[in-house]
C-alpha cells in the first residue's frame, strides 16, 4: 500500500493513493499537524494538551489519547488489532509522526526550493516552479491562530515569497521578462513592502519596452510602502528609478555578480539548507556566513539583515534557548550608526534575546552567553528611549569584564557606545570607549572592532573640534578598511571629511565633499544612515541662529525620512504661518537618543529662535548647555550647525 501523504501548504490533510484519509474532526487535525510540524520529533503529552487546549479539561489526556487513536486507525487501517503503530507511534513521554520527509508536502517544497539554489536557471525554474505548485492556501490554514504554529506558518510563508522572487529572477536571467510580470504584480499588490519584488516588477516591465509603466510602478512602490509602513523606498529602488530615467544600458541584461552577490548566494544556499534540514550546526554556520556577508555592505548587508532573522527564527523552534542563545549572539558585527536600519527586526531579535534569556538555566556556565544576549540587546535597542537598553549595556560590560573575554567584551562595548547618546555631550564619554576598544582590538587582534574604535574616536574629537585627533583616527580607519576589504568604512570617514571641510573651510570645497559622501551613500546598504541625510547635510551648511532658512533649504517634499517632524517648524515659518510651527514645534519630543541628538536641538532651537516663547527656548537651552564646549551635531561625524554655545547664547538672550 502507498505511503500516507500530509499535505500541510493550505489546509492539513492527509492522502493515499490521491484519496483524502478521514481525519474526523478539527482536534483530530490539530494533533496531526502538531505532530508534523515536530518533524519526526517526539512531542510530549503535556505539551499537546498545552497546545489543543486553553483551558485543558480534566479528562484532557484520556481526550488526546482517543483523538491518537482515532488517527492511527485512519492512517494505518491495515495494522492488525494490538500491533505495534509504525506511523504515530508512542514513544517516551509523547508520540511522533515517522512520516519521511518526501511525504509532507512542505518537506518537499523546502527540498525543491534548496535544489534550486545549485541548479543553472532552466532546471532551476522548473523545480520552483513544482515547489509553489504544492501550495494550496497559507500553511496551517486551519490553525491561523494558534501560537504553537505561529511560527512555522511565519517560516513557511516568507520562504515562499522568496521562492516567488527568485523564480521571477531566474526568468530575468533567462531573457524571458515578460513570464515574470503577471505573478510579480500579483505578488507586489499582496505583499506592498517587499522592496526587492517591486524591483523585479520595474525592471521585467523595463525589459519588455514598458519603461513608462515601470516608472508608474516604482510610483506605486512609493505609495504603498509610505501608506504601509511609513517609510520611503530604499536606495535600491531609487537608483533603479534614476537608471531607467536615464536608460541606463546596464539595464538591458543582468551583469556579471560582484564578489558581495557570490558571497550572498552561498549565504541563500546555506539557509535553505538549514531551513530545508533543520540542521543545528548549519544554522550556526549560516549566521556566520551571514555575519561575513554583512561587512560587505551594499546588498551584502541588507541580505544579511533579513536573513540573520530568519535564522533566529529557524533556531527558537527548535526549542533550544542554548542553540538560539548562540545564533542570536554570533551576529556581533560591530555598528557604528545609532538609528537601526531595519527598527522592526531590530525589536523582533530583541525580544528573541529576551525570550531566550528567560529560558537560559541559571548557571554559571551561561554567563558568556548570556553576556553576547545581552550586548546584542544594547545594540539593537540603539535610538531608543527605553532604560532595557543602557541597562543590558551595563550588565554585559560588566560580565565581559568578570569573564575577561576580549571579544566578549568589545562586543559589550559596542552595546555600550550605541546608549551614550541619551542627552547632549556626552562626546568624552564616547571617545574613552573609542580609546578603549582601539587599545583592547588592537592588542587581540579584533580587527572590526580597531576600526570601530577609530571610527568613535573620529566622531567624538570631531565633536570637540579637535580635528587633528580625528584625521589621525580617520586615517587609521582607511587604512585597515583597505587592507582588511571593509568598504563600509569609507562612507563614514567621506563623511568626516565633509564635516571638516564645512567647519574649517568655505560652502564650496564643503560642498564637493558632500556631493563625494552622497556617492558613497548611494550604494551602502545602510537605511538608517541615509534616510534623511542628504538635504539635512545641505542644511547644516546655512543654518545657524538668527539665520532664517532659504525656501529651497526646507522644501518639505524633499526626502527628509526621520528629520521631517523637526524640519517641519522651519519650514511653515518660512512660508508665515507663524502659529502652525510654533504647534508644531511645542508637539516635538525630545530627539531620540542617538548621534544626531544635538543637531535635532539645533533644527527646534532655529524654528525657536523666531517665536516669542521663552520657555521652550529655556528647555532647549537647557537640553544643549551639556554640549557647549562641542560643535553642534559634529558628533554624527558627518556635519555641523556650527559652535554649541552660540545656540546656547542666542536661546537664553
Amino acid at each position: 500500500m502507498d505511503p500516507v501523504v500530509f499535505r500541510v501548504l493550505g489546509a492539513v490533510a492527509a492522502e493515499r493513493e490521491g484519496v483524502a484519509v478521514a481525519l474526523k474532526g478539527p482536534r483530530h487535525r490539530a494533533v496531526l499537524a502538531r505532530l508534523i510540524l515536530a518533524r519526526r520529533r517526539v512531542v510530549p503529552v503535556d505539551r499537546l494538551v498545552a497546545d489543543l487546549w486553553e483551558e485543558p479539561p480534566p479528562n484532557a489526556v484520556g481526550a488526546l489519547r482517543t483523538f491518537v487513536g482515532d488517527l492511527r486507525r485512519a492512517l494505518e487501517p491495515e495494522r492488525a488489532p494490538r500491533a505495534p503503530a509504525r506511523l504515530l507511534v508512542t514513544e517516551g513521554p509523547g508520540y511522533a509522526l515517522r512520516a519521511a520527509p518526501g511525504c509532507v508536502d512542505a518537506r518537499r517544497f523546502e527540498d525543491a526550493v534548496a535544489d534550486a539554489a545549485a541548479l543553472p536557471p532552466e532546471p532551476a525554474l522548473e523545480r520552483l516552479g513544482a515547489a509553489l505548485a504544492l501550495w494550496r492556501g497559507p500553511a496551517y490554514a486551519d490553525f491561523a491562530g494558534q501560537d504553537w504554529c505561529r511560527g512555522e506558518r511565519a517560516r513557511l510563508t516568507e520562504l515562499r515569497l522568496h521562492a516567488v522572487e527568485r523564480r521571477a529572477e531566474t526568468l530575468l536571467a533567462l531573457g524571458r521578462p515578460a513570464e515574470a510580470v503577471p505573478d510579480l504584480d500579483a505578488h507586489t499588490a499582496h505583499h506592498p513592502w517587499r522592496e526587492h519584488a517591486w524591483r523585479l516588477l520595474a525592471l521585467a516591465l523595463y525589459r519588455t519596452g514598458r519603461q513608462a509603466d515601470a516608472l508608474a510602478v516604482l510610483r506605486r512602490a512609493r505609495t504603498s510602502l509610505a501608506d504601509a509602513l511609513g517609510l520611503d523606498p530604499g536606495p535600491e529602488l531609487r537608483r533603479l528609478e534614476a537608471d531607467i530615467l536615464a536608460q541606463d544600458p546596464r539595464l538591458e541584461g543582468p551583469a556579471e555578480p560582484p564578489a558581495a552577490a557570490r558571497l550572498w548566494a552561498r549565504a541563500a544556499e546555506a539557509y535553505d539548507r538549514t531551513v530545508a534540514a533543520g540542521a543545528r550546526a548549519r544554522l550556526e554556520s549560516t549566521v556566520g556566513l551571514l555575519r561575513n556577508l554583512a561587512v560587505t555592505g551594499g546588498g551584502g548587508l541588507a541580505e544579511s539583515r533579513e536573513h540573520r532573522l530568519a535564522a533566529v527564527t529557524a533556531a527558537e523552534e527548535t526549542g533550544d534557548a542554548e542553540l538560539t542563545a548562540r545564533v542570536i549572539g554570533a551576529f556581533d558585527v560591530p555598528a557604528l550608526w545609532t538609528r537601526a536600519d531595519d527598527p522592526q527586526a531590530a525589536s523582533r531579535i530583541v525580544a528573541a534575546a529576551e525570550r531566550t534569556l528567560a529560558a537560559l538555566p541559571p548557571d554559571e556556565s551561561y554567563e558568556a552567553t548570556r553576556c553576547r544576549l545581552l550586548a546584542t540587546v544594547a545594540v539593537e535597542m540603539r535610538g531608543t528611549r527605553s532604560p532595557r537598553g543602557p541597562a543590558a549595556a551595563r550588565e554585559a560590560e560588566r560580565t565581559a569584564r568578570r569573564l575577561d573575554d576580549p571579544a566578549l567584551l568589545a562586543f559589550a562595548l559596542n552595546g555600550v557606545f550605541m546608549q551614550s547618546c541619551t542627552r547632549a555631550g556626552l562626546a568624552p564619554v564616547r571617545d574613552a570607549t573609542g580609546a578603549e576598544l582601539v587599545a583592547l582590538a588592537t592588542r587581540h587582534g579584533l580587527v572590526t572592532y580597531q576600526v570601530l574604535g577609530h571610527l568613535i574616536r573620529m566622531q567624538a574629537r570631531a565633536a570637540l573640534a579637535d580635528f587633528a585627533a580625528a584625521d589621525a583616527h580617520a586615517a587609521a580607519a582607511d587604512r585597515l578598511s583597505r587592507r582588511h576589504e571593509l568598504p563600509l568604512v569609507a562612507v563614514f570617514t567621506t563623511g568626516y571629511a565633509a564635516l571638516r571641510a564645512a567647519a574649517t573651510g568655505t560652502p564650496a570645497p564643503a560642498e564637493r565633499a558632500y556631493r563625494s559622501l552622497y556617492a558613497a551613500l548611494a550604494d551602502c546598504g545602510m537605511p538608517g544612515l541615509t534616510a534623511g541625510l542628504v538635504p539635512l547635510t545641505r542644511l547644516s551648511l546655512t543654518l545657524r541662529p538668527g539665520r532664517r532658512p532659504s525656501e529651497t533649504d526646507v522644501d518639505l517634499a524633499e526626502d527628509w525620512g526621520p528629520y521631517r517632524p523637526w524640519v517641519r517648524p522651519l519650514a511653515l515659518l518660512r512660508a508665515g504661518r507663524t502659529e502652525e510651527a510654533h504647534a508644531a514645534l511645542r508637539a516635538l519630543p525630545e530627539p531620540p537618543a542617538d548621534l544626531t541628538y544635538e543637531a535635532l536641538c539645533c533644527l527646534a532651537a532655529a524654528a525657536a529662535l523666531h517665536l516669542d516663547d521663552p520657555a521652550l527656548r529655556t528647555t532647549l537651552a537647557t537640553r544643549l548647555t551639556p554640549a557647549t564646549d562641542e560643535l553642534a551635531g559634529a558628533a554624527t561625524g558627518l556635519l555641523t550647525f556650527g559652535p554649541t554655545s552660540t545656540w546656547t547664547e542666542a536661546l537664553l538672550t
